[in-house]
């Protein structure tokens, strides 16, 4: 028989669903109905858990595509479906991250940056190499007959972004903010201020033989005693290419990188709980300058990770030309600062390029 493999995206919230509605139903989005039609009687569908990245297990099909919107999911509807068999069923202790795989799947080989594969895992369903579709099932039975159990993050597995379908694709509509989401002003010891990361990214930049810019308004900060002013390559003035408008939105932005004339990157470092006024200020200089070659990075602190990707995903930025989500990547507080420090002296056979290396896609999950 030629099976073919492919990925099925949960939340732990919807495969729960999945599980108590009878396990004998998965669906996709409509959207997605061009790609479901390749998937036939005797598919195996692989379970993946997205928020925790385990596999958890296979589904067998048992039914050519059909569409219905009888309620499963609380959700959605996820109409594009398929009768299925649960053959292989791992508990979330027991799921297998996927990291754990990385050496032995092709998946995992020739990325351009060490996150590349998180896209791979942001849309369903989705083809794998029949080579690796047959190595996560035979990982996912051994797990079974050998199970270890992992703890997990218990909220990344509940968790479930307010998704929908628009115009323009998938976007999601954050909650409000609420009040224990409101940071204060003071640092506290041990905690990574914003000035330490916009003088490690101004420091990175230099030390790559760039030059560097620092918000305007910042100028005259310091990162433990010692000046932004002070850094090596720091511009006093930035290249007068665009319209006053543009110009001014650009001089705002917390870290540019350059090389020359040209704005290589553009960093903004969003240390409070909102996720506004970078947002906004990438959104605005797409807005005045959609042609602009630029890469935009917006740098926060990892428990504020699921915050930036509701964020970015809203209508407001998922409309531009071109998308917000898809210009625009998420780099974490520790991913920056450990490989900050595993480079040491080899900055100086370093590219610019090794910022992707630590820079995650903000396109939303499609579950």
């Amino acid at each position: 028989m030629n099976r073919q493999y492919w990925l099925d995206l949960f939340t732990g919230k919807t495969w729960e669903e999945f599980l108590e509605n009878g396990a004998n139903v998965s669906g996709f989005r409509e959207r997605r109905r061009k790609t479901a039609k390749r998937i036939h009687t005797g598919d195996y569908l692989i379970c993946y858990l997205t928020g925790v990245s385990r596999l958890i297990g296979v589904l067998e099909v048992k039914s050519e595509l059909y569409f219905d919107k009888t309620p499963i999911w609380e959700g959605e509807d996820f109409p594009c479906r398929f009768k299925v068999e649960l053959i292989h069923q791992l508990e979330p202790k027991t799921a297998i991250p996927i990291l754990g795989l990385r050496d032995e799947l092709s998946l995992f080989q020739g990325l351009k940056s060490k996150n590349a594969w998180s896209g791979y895992f942001r849309g369903s369903p989705a083809l794998f190499e029949p080579r690796d579709g047959e190595i996560l099932v035979e990982a996912i039975k051994h797990a079974i007959a050998n199970p270890i159990k992992r703890e997990y993050d218990e909220k990344k597995y509940w968790r479930h972004p307010k998704t929908y379908e628009s115009k323009v694709g998938v976007v999601t509509i954050p909650e409000g903010t609420t009040d224990e989401e409101v940071e204060t002003k003071e640092p506290r010891e041990g905690i990574i201020t914003h000035e330490e990361i916009q003088w490690m990214l101004l420091k990175l930049g230099s030390d790559l033989g760039l030059d560097v810019w620092v918000a305007r308004n910042d100028r005259n900060r310091e990162y433990e005693g010692k000046p932004f002013q002070d850094i090596p390559n720091l511009r006093s003035d930035l290249p007068r290419q665009f319209d006053n408008a543009t110009n001014r939105t650009i001089e705002l932005i917390d870290v540019l990188w350059l090389q020359g004339d040209a704005i290589l990157a553009a960093f903004e470092v969003e240390h409070t709980s909102a996720i506004y006024s970078g947002l906004l200020r990438m959104s605005d200089l797409v807005s005045m300058q959609p042609n602009i070659k630029l890469n935009l990075y917006l740098v926060a602190p990892d428990n504020r990770r699921e915050k930036v990707m509701d964020e970015i995903n809203r209508p407001t930025f998922t409309r531009l030309k071109p998308s917000l989500p898809k210009i625009c990547k998420y780099i974490s507080y520790s991913q920056l600062k450990k490989e900050i420090e595993e480079i040491g002296y080899r900055i100086q056979y370093m590219k610019p390029e090794i910022i992707e290396e630590v820079a995650e896609s903000c396109e939303p999950d499609e579950l």
